[in-house]
């Protein structure tokens, strides 16, 4: 019986590989042998993510928002006869802002985490798409976050909104891809401590906020990058063949 876990003829993209959950997924599908393009506006971190996952890895400069360099990119790839068969749209986050109200929030900040949270996922896709339909299969994973079907612990309007669309992005091109054997599924993590964001976040809550928000988890502990990666390899895997539009829930149990 063929190994659903074995990856060695796969190209995974990854976006948002730097750190944290990205660099996790890099690790993972290298392990399992694919062929991994790791891409990632902080090139210095992009860059070690690919020496740590060894020579079926490489490195790449990009904002996901941009659409001119993404369509450079997968021109590039494709020069190169490398065509993606997995992408996963994991870049994201608050681009270094933090919570405020509503009516002092400017276009400009609005913008920024909209197009790296959603804009990115859309243009990706749109990229990435083409090579998939030809070679009659795909997988696009969408990581979103708990923000996006609940309350966003950051307070951040456009993050919530952004992590919600993102879903909704995922319902549709389910199916509207599914015709070409192309499945589109997303992962919501809950709060990880996975990047300096997310550790200035858990630092503010104060010992007091960190235990609350253990204790809210059914399993009282915080997860790790690795959890997250473990459910993109599912749905990246033989085993999701006939699994498209999901949202799984990745948060220790609410």
């Amino acid at each position: 019986m063929l190994d659903a876990f074995d990856f060695s003829r796969r190209r995974v993209l990854v976006t948002g590989a730097a750190q944290g959950f990205g660099r996790a997924i890099c690790l993972a599908f290298a392990q399992r042998g694919a062929q991994v393009v790791a891409c990632d506006i902080q090139l210095a971190g992009v860059q070690e993510t690919a020496a740590l996952c060894g020579a079926g890895c490489r490195a790449f400069h990009l904002d996901v928002g941009d659409g001119k360099a993404v369509a450079a990119l997968f021109a590039q790839l494709g020069a190169e006869n490398c065509a993606i068969d997995t992408l996963v749209n994991n870049a994201g986050g608050v681009v270094g802002q933090q919570g405020q109200p509503l009516e002092h929030v400017t276009f400009e900040q609005w913008h920024a985490i909209v197009d790296v949270n959603l804009t990115g996922a859309f243009l990706m896709s749109q990229a990435a798409v083409s090579s998939m339909k030809e070679q009659n299969f795909g997988r696009i994973i969408n990581i979103s976050s708990r923000a996006g079907l609940d309350v966003s612990l950051t307070g951040i309007q456009a993050y919530a909104s952004a992590k919600a669309g993102q879903i909704g992005l995922t319902r549709q091109l389910a199916h509207e891809l599914g015709p070409w054997n192309i499945t589109v599924n997303n992962v919501a993590p809950g709060f990880i401590r996975s990047n300096p964001s997310t550790e200035r976040q858990w630092d503010a809550m104060g010992a007091e906020g960190q235990q609350q928000l253990i204790q809210r988890i059914a399993l009282k502990r915080l997860g790790a990058p690795d959890d997250i990666a473990h459910a993109v390899l599912f749905f990246a895997s033989d085993w999701a063949n006939w699994v498209s539009g999901q949202i799984l829930s990745v948060d220790g149990g609410k």
